[in-house]
C-alpha cells in the first residue's frame, strides 16, 4: 500500500514539474544584450540620487555618531 502511495506522490510531484516547466518555456525572453543597455541606462540616469557613488550628507546620515568617543 504505502508503494502505491509513494508512486502517486512521485507521479503528481512529476506532473507540477512538467506543468512548470511549461509556463517558464512558454514566457517570453528578451535578448540579453537589449537588457544589459537598459539596465546601463537605469543606473545612469539615476546615478545623481545614488547614495553609494554621490555619499549622506553628515546632517542627513541617521547613523552618524552624536558623540565622539574620547579615550583618557
Amino acid at each position: 500500500m504505502s508503494g502505491n502511495i509513494c508512486s502517486s506522490n512521485s507521479v503528481l510531484q512529476a506532473q507540477k514539474l512538467v506543468e512548470q516547466l511549461r509556463v517558464e518555456a512558454g514566457m517570453e525572453r528578451i535578448k540579453i544584450s537589449q537588457t544589459a543597455a537598459d539596465l546601463v541606462r537605469y543606473c545612469q540616469e539615476r546615478r545623481r540620487h545614488d547614495p553609494l557613488l554621490t555619499g549622506i550628507a553628515a546632517s542627513s546620515n541617521p547613523f552618524k555618531d552624536k558623540k565622539s568617543c574620547v579615550l583618557l
